[in-house]
């Protein structure tokens, strides 16, 4: 599975100016399976995920988790991620796992973020969104677990 991951102030979804998921202070997590990925790349990530210390400590240092500091999850399913360029100017995306096994896994990923964490909020699986965020920093990680 692959992630973008940014520390963010604020950030919201909305599809058709209605906010369906939002969060103050924490990560917006982009996220998108890949073909041959299983619920063990799914528990990695989110392990990592929760444990990335991204957050400032008292000293200014990239020190804390979005655990420490009480953060918020926004998590947004992101098949383009998996986008390769390879061939051309056009992406291809035939690294995506089947839109099914996408959807399985990402509701799979956000429902072990909910047993883990307190703050989760989500886009909808496959619908045409609009993100808002104020990056924090910024700071950008992109994350994948094979």
């Amino acid at each position: 599975m692959k992630a973008v991951v940014q520390r963010v102030r604020e950030a919201r979804v909305e599809i058709d100016a209605e906010v369906v998921g939002a969060i103050g202070a924490g990560l917006m997590v982009l996220v998108c399976a890949e073909r041959g990925d299983s619920e063990s790349q799914a528990d990695r990530l989110l392990a990592k995920l929760l444990k990335l210390r991204i957050f400032s400590d008292e000293a200014g240092k990239m020190n804390r988790s979005v655990q420490d500091v009480r953060g918020g999850l926004l998590i947004v399913s992101q098949f383009t991620l998996a986008a390769d360029l390879g061939g051309g100017n056009r992406p291809s995306f035939g690294g995506a796992a089947a839109p099914e096994e996408g959807r399985r896994l990402y509701d799979y990923f956000v429902q072990k973020a909910r047993e883990s964490h307190p703050v989760v909020a989500t886009g909808v699986f496959a619908a045409d969104m609009q993100v808002h965020l104020v990056n924090d920093g910024p700071v950008t990680i992109p994350m994948q677990m094979s």
